[in-house]
């Protein structure tokens, strides 16, 4: 019984800079391996690393002689009970690591408003086979008559979002930083007879622009010559 206790109080010492590790180690992989790519922008991926390697070395420091007091937050408690915070703290960093992010694009962009941030004015020189999706989408929203782009020949990746009453689209989630605050761009298609594309499913179209009525309004459609399934991109949020 004596033995249990003093390993338990050894644990419990330990507990702190361990949990200083299994964070850090969390934060510093997750930025370095692209893991965050599916729920924040590339751009804050160095920072989530940094936090992480900064959280490693306080968990190297928790060791050292260095003289400095630890907050009294993290002493331990009398008798050397673990606190329950220390212990649901380990467990949320480990089911992090053990279940990888799996947001259903479709699901949030279907809740999402469409009013898209500002791009490049560069994308209204890209000819037309070269233009995203999003940049076909920003360029149709800036120029009101579709009909400018009819016939324009049309190369687009996306994945199929599907709203409540509408037929399926091919769309990409913008972010500015992270999901929450997640702009889907959406362009109609004129799916075959027989393609019936599964929500969330990445595809791949080559086609061509055209222009088709829609409940009473001229709308931009695109016409597919060839759909190829594609898996999911690397960095699927797009700026």
């Amino acid at each position: 019984m004596g033995q249990w206790a003093a390993a338990v109080r050894v644990l419990a010492a330990m507990l702190p800079s361990l949990l200083l590790a299994l964070w850090g180690w969390l934060l510093f992989w997750s930025g370095w391996s692209g893991r965050l790519s599916l729920l924040l922008r590339e751009a804050f991926h160095p920072l989530v690393s940094l936090a992480g390697a900064l959280l490693l070395l306080l968990a190297v420091l928790w060791w050292l002689p260095l003289g400095w007091r630890r907050p009294p937050a993290l002493r331990l408690r009398a008798g050397g009970a673990v606190p329950w915070h220390w212990v649901l703290s380990a467990g949320a960093a480990a089911a992090v690591l053990a279940f990888p992010p799996a947001p259903s694009f479709s699901d949030l962009a279907a809740t999402r408003p469409t009013a898209l941030p500002d791009g490049p004015v560069l994308i209204f020189h890209l000819p037309p086979e070269q233009r995203s999706l999003t940049e076909w989408v920003r360029l149709l929203r800036s120029q009101p008559d579709p009909a400018l782009h009819d016939g324009a020949p049309v190369r687009i990746s996306g994945f199929v979002l599907e709203r409540a009453g509408e037929p399926p689209q091919l769309a990409r989630l913008l972010v500015r930083c992270c999901l929450a605050d997640a702009t889907p761009a959406g362009l109609d298609v004129a799916w075959p007879g027989g393609v019936a594309p599964a929500v969330n499913q990445w595809l791949e179209i080559d086609g061509t622009m055209t222009v088709k009525s829609v409940a009473g309004r001229q709308r931009p459609v695109v016409v597919p010559e060839r759909i190829t399934p594609i898996p999911r991109p690397e960095r699927p949020l797009e700026p």
